[in-house]
């Protein structure tokens, strides 16, 4: 494989003198401001010319959107689909079921409504010629604001044609999702068309993404659902069925993080399931099969998968793609604790980057709450650089990728970028950014006669 050679030339990437792919190359050096903020607001703004959303974004949420794209090699972006499989592999086989929802609450343990869960989110992180998957999410928010945000993007480094296909992409990724939303539907073996959904999120007008859930309603609005968004304390189950005062609830889209539901808000709801009067997606069993943290010391134990009968080349795949992850315990603490640097610290029953920790970062009373609490430890991964600023007083921000996966396939991929030690889109320049795939050869001269040498004035007139 013929690889590009660049040098350094101080954005804060690391050496001197690099052999990069094209994708690295121009993340390393690339400054074209893409984004295109009037296309965003119309985007925003939709058909009908809704410019209190695209307000609301500016206000509540001004670092959503990053102003450059990432770009990714092919082979890491086919690595990603590769990886999902695998893992959805040793989900399906019985004796992994057996061993996850063994420990599980009740309500994970009952019976498959048929219901398999909209966007379940693969977050990776970039690991050398490999990925590092750091979590999977089953309640991943972020992909209507990446339709939108499709279209909004002109980027100078893909060409006409492929600026044109990914400002389509958009659309086609909107349609993909209402065929999601109809299919949990079927899969639930209902005998009437879907005509109502509720997005469900405690206090969903405060949540720093309810700009989504308003274009999740203009989208459902379009195919002829009728969608409500609303905090669980208010729905209410009698009649056999679920309720919104008077509008009874077909299927629930749920972004809450009560990931059993067992507080006393989401009790109508937790009824409702239970009762299979309602489509809940994603459910209980799903968090539990997928996303409990815990899942992650299955995945990159070796010995582990192939005392579930994994075949050896889904080992492979797995162990060199996820970083191995343990259980924190006391019998383990003082190991732990002298490997710290090398580790990252999660909560089991964490989310959204909330009470995770740097091992190089940790206090000696940050580690006793570790110990007290319920945490994993897991191999600690660099995240992805992309090249931020301008070329005259450059910046480096982070970032990780999150895939949108549906009954294995992967629907989108997007990057997050940002500074800080986890993702938090409050990063002047950061957010979600499109993420385009590049070829493993060195650059062509294509790409030259598109970009002009990258970093080169030319290349940067966008600015």
């Amino acid at each position: 494989m013929q690889h590009a050679q660049i040098v350094d030339t101080g954005t804060g990437f690391p050496g001197q003198e690099k052999i990069r792919l094209p994708a690295e190359r121009l993340n390393a050096a690339c400054f074209c401001s893409s984004l295109d903020p009037a296309a965003l607001e119309l985007a925003l703004s939709g058909e009908f010319g809704d410019i209190q959303l695209a307000g609301l974004v500016k206000e509540r949420c001004p670092y959503l959107f990053a102003a450059r794209p990432v770009f990714i090699s092919q082979s890491r972006i086919d690595l990603i689909g590769e990886v999902v499989t695998a893992i959805e592999s040793v989900i399906a086989l019985p004796a992994y079921r057996e061993l996850v929802l063994a420990g599980a609450p009740a309500i994970a343990q009952r019976s498959d409504s048929g219901a398999h869960g909209v966007f379940f989110g693969y977050d990776f992180h970039p690991d050398g010629d490999s990925l590092a998957l750091i979590e999977i999410n089953t309640n991943a928010g972020g992909a209507m604001l990446n339709a939108v945000m499709a279209r909004a993007h002109r980027t100078c480094c893909l060409g006409k044609a492929g600026i044109e296909e990914a400002i389509v992409s958009g659309p086609k990724f909107e349609e993909t999702i209402i065929q999601m939303f109809r299919s949990e539907w079927e899969a639930a073996n209902r005998d009437k068309p879907l005509q109502t959904i509720a997005i469900v999120d405690t206090d969903p007008q405060q949540q720093y993404l309810y700009p989504e859930f308003l274009l999740f309603q203009r989208l459902f609005a379009a195919s002829s659902i009728d969608t409500v968004i609303t905090d669980p304390a208010c729905l209410t189950f009698h009649d056999g069925s679920l309720w919104l005062d008077s509008i009874k609830i077909d299927l629930v889209y749920n972004r809450l993080t009560d990931f059993m539901l067992e507080g006393p808000d989401t009790a109508a709801l937790h009824e409702a399931y239970c009762a299979d009067a309602v489509v809940l997606t994603p459910n209980p069993r799903a968090h539990a099969l997928y996303a409990n943290k815990h899942n992650l010391t299955i995945f990159s134990n070796a010995e582990t998968l192939k005392m579930l009968g994994v075949a050896q080349p889904i080992i492979d795949m797995l162990v060199a793609n996820i970083p191995f992850t343990e259980s924190v315990t006391i019998d383990k603490a003082d190991r732990l604790w002298s490997q710290r640097r090398g580790l990252f610290f999660k909560p089991l029953a964490g989310y959204g980057g909330r009470a995770t920790y740097r091992g190089d970062k940790l206090t000696k009373r940050v580690w006793q709450d570790i110990l007290d609490g319920d945490y994993i430890a897991q191999r600690a991964v660099v995240p992805g650089a992309r090249v931020s600023g301008t070329a005259s007083s450059p910046e480096t921000l982070k970032f990780d990728l999150r895939s949108y996966v549906y009954q294995a396939h992967v629907q989108w991929t997007a990057a997050r970028l940002y500074q800080g030690q986890t993702t938090n889109f409050r990063t002047p320049g950061g957010g979600f950014a499109p993420v385009y795939g590049m070829p493993d050869e060195r650059v062509s001269a294509e790409l030259e006669m598109i970009c002009g040498p990258v970093g080169a004035p030319a290349c940067c007139a966008k600015i």
